[in-house]
């Protein structure tokens, strides 16, 4: 009798789970098979779960045309994304390295700094000053270096740091390792969950970020795809529009547009994911309880 009704449990449980999957998964799904179907298929509702008169005229359509952009804003996006992520996780894993050595004087203060600006921030005009101020509005760099170090993230990456054993530290300056050697050769292959598990935290931010390139980002050839897409999509008449277009026997329709351009806005994270996954949730067990 309990086998059954555990049997019962795992029914209804694997079943809500589907049901949930589908209704996370169908969207992506659906935005993927409007990019790729024929126009008219689209215009009338034809379009689901799977493609429509399958073509990627579209795609080419949409990357080709330098007017609309979008190939230039996915390489920002890229540019900003890749070199970010490096950036940020390179000075957080030495500043969680510093913050984690007892022999650091007046480590726990700095902290607290750290912790102040987390709690407490500057409004948003300050901010712009503050970045003006620097040179970095209108600027790469404003995409890389004000969020380069994220607080939450540093005490993750802090307390992985912590549960390292000091024996080790201690045996490698016993051989003549220097600073550079023990963070290099030591903590950092040991870091290596820690390490992904944040990178993929920076990435994601840097490739969703939105607020931050439509305040301080007035040049068009800087724009990252995010903006693209609002100029696209919420905001038509912002300098991008676009006719009905029939290119070889296909109907590209605004709709398929805005679709194909979803699809290359979230496909680079959801390509990447799967394989930081494993670190993932690795990283995040051990930064969050060790310490």
């Amino acid at each position: 009798m309990r086998k059954q009704k555990i049997d019962m449990f795992e029914a209804a449980n694997n079943t809500l789970l589907i049901l949930l999957a589908i209704v996370c998964v169908y969207p992506f799904l659906n935005i993927l098979s409007v990019s790729v179907s024929d126009g008219l298929a689209v215009i009338t509702g034809k379009v689901y779960f799977w493609p429509v008169g399958f073509n990627i005229e579209t795609y080419k359509y949409v990357l080709g045309n330098s007017r609309l952009g979008i190939s230039l804003g996915l390489f920002n996006s890229i540019f900003y994304t890749v070199s970010g992520t490096l950036v940020a996780v390179l000075l957080t894993f030495v500043t969680a390295y510093a913050l984690s050595r007892k022999r650091m004087k007046g480590r726990y203060f700095i902290m607290l700094l750290f912790l102040f600006t987390w709690i407490f921030e500057a409004g948003l005009i300050p901010n712009y000053f503050f970045n003006n101020a620097l040179g970095l509005v209108n600027s790469r760099w404003i995409m890389i270096l004000p969020g380069a170090i994220s607080t939450f993230l540093l005490i993750i990456t802090r307390s992985f740091l912590d549960a390292i054993p000091a024996e080790l530290e201690e045996s490698a300056f016993i051989d003549g390792a220097n600073e550079l050697q023990m963070l290099s050769r030591v903590f950092f292959p040991l870091s290596t969950p820690v390490l992904a598990t944040i990178g993929v935290f920076y990435a994601v931010h840097i490739w969703n970020a939105f607020m931050v390139p439509l305040i301080y980002l007035q040049d068009r050839t800087l724009h990252p795809i995010q903006l693209i897409l609002y100029r696209l999509i919420i905001k038509p008449d912002g300098g991008t529009s676009f006719e009905n277009l029939t290119v070889n026997g296909h109907q590209i329709l605004p709709n398929n547009i805005e679709a194909a351009t979803i699809f290359l806005a979230i496909f680079p994270i959801l390509f990447v994911y799967p394989f930081a996954q494993k670190y993932f949730t690795k990283g995040m067990l051990l930064g969050s309880l060790k310490g």
